[in-house]
């Protein structure tokens, strides 16, 4: 969006619906864009360029050091200054390497984030894809950067960062709405990138988003996994192939309307990341918001790498009811998950469809 006062984007948090964490191993995902959360950025030109850090976010005054250490302890030492400073980093070798002129002038990032944080909702990555939009707007050259490398453009400023990830959230933040993607290692070695196809998010029934307001104990996620599949731990690779092929029968399901079939997968997805990942590295308080979801004969799995959940009642209403008052004592908050819609325009589309 653009205006006399600048360019302003949003993007929106992320819920990985089947596949995931398989997107890392050369798997398969379905993903959507949340439209429940969402941060935005805002671009103005200016006589330098200037990162605007956020009142909250980035806070670096503190009344006493108690409150220094307690807000470390609870937010951690990471705001999205460094976010947007790696992003127009990467932004601009990339530029430069693939002879994308950009134009002089300078400006001013500011942001801002409602995504609740260590929640798994790809919080991060939100706020570095808006940012990616206010500079390709900006430059006006976002018909010289491909959709389907803006995602690895997003996740090489997180990376630059040390902050391990895949591709999946980002693509799902790029492209909106509902999105089915192969990883497949055919596909990375030859394009960078996996094949993405966009799906009518009509085709999902109502679901549910579950996350600790205040969250503890989210465990080591990543764990030995990484290493081991890397060693060629058999247990491991067969069954994050297992897990990728979860998205791949979960884009039938759903093409189908068989919501049987998605409640199983669903419930699968979660099981087997339980036996490669182990209790301790998911964390108590994750597995608990499974669950409770479960207890009352949801469907439930993570929605990332722990932290919120994604449920589904195959009863409907009345099983909603039971899953609202469930959480409500457990002392976790849930609301319905808006999908967002596709950002893509039809130029993009056509880019998307001529690969």
């Amino acid at each position: 969006m653009e205006d006399g006062n600048g360019i302003e984007h949003k993007a929106y948090a992320r819920i990985g619906l089947l596949g995931n964490p398989s997107d890392v191993y050369f798997g398969r995902t379905i993903s959507f864009s949340l439209a429940n959360f969402w941060a935005s950025v805002k671009l103005e030109p200016s006589e330098d360029l200037i990162i605007h850090p956020h009142r909250t976010h980035d806070f670096l005054r503190f009344n006493s050091i108690h409150q220094l250490v307690n807000r470390l302890q609870n937010e951690g030492y990471y705001g999205g200054v460094r976010l947007l400073m790696a992003l127009c980093k990467i932004f601009y070798r990339y530029c430069k390497d693939n002879e994308i002129e950009l134009h002089g002038g300078n400006f001013t990032l500011s942001y801002d984030t409602n995504i609740p944080r260590q929640t798994g909702l790809s919080g991060s990555s939100a706020i570095v894809c808006a940012a990616l939009s206010c500079l390709l707007d900006f430059y006006k050259v976002r018909h010289l950067v491909k959709v389907d490398v803006r995602p690895n453009l997003i996740l090489d400023a997180e990376k630059e960062l040390g902050i391990v990830a895949g591709l999946q959230d980002r693509v799902a933040q790029v492209y909106g709405g509902l999105v089915y993607m192969d990883f497949r290692k055919e596909y990375m070695d030859k394009w960078g990138y996996g094949m993405y196809v966009p799906m009518d998010s009509s085709l999902l029934p109502p679901l549910f988003l579950i996350y600790a307001e205040n969250p503890s104990d989210s465990g080591k996620v990543h764990s030995t996994v990484r290493k081991r599949w890397l060693d060629g731990d058999e247990f491991i690779i067969s069954t994050m192939n297992k897990v990728a092929d979860i998205a791949l029968e979960g884009r039938d399901a759903l093409l189908e309307k068989n919501y049987s079939k998605f409640v199983a997968l669903m419930n699968q997805n979660f099981d087997l990341r339980r036996v490669m990942f182990g209790d301790d590295a998911l964390g108590s308080m994750n597995i608990e918001m499974v669950e409770v979801a479960r207890r009352v004969g949801a469907a439930s799995k993570f929605t990332g790498s722990g932290g919120a959940v994604v449920a589904f009642c195959p009863d409907g209403p009345s099983q909603v009811k039971l899953l609202e008052d469930a959480c409500k004592k457990a002392g976790f908050a849930i609301q319905k998950a808006i999908v967002a819609p596709t950002f893509l325009s039809d130029s993009d589309l056509q880019s998307i469809s001529s690969k």
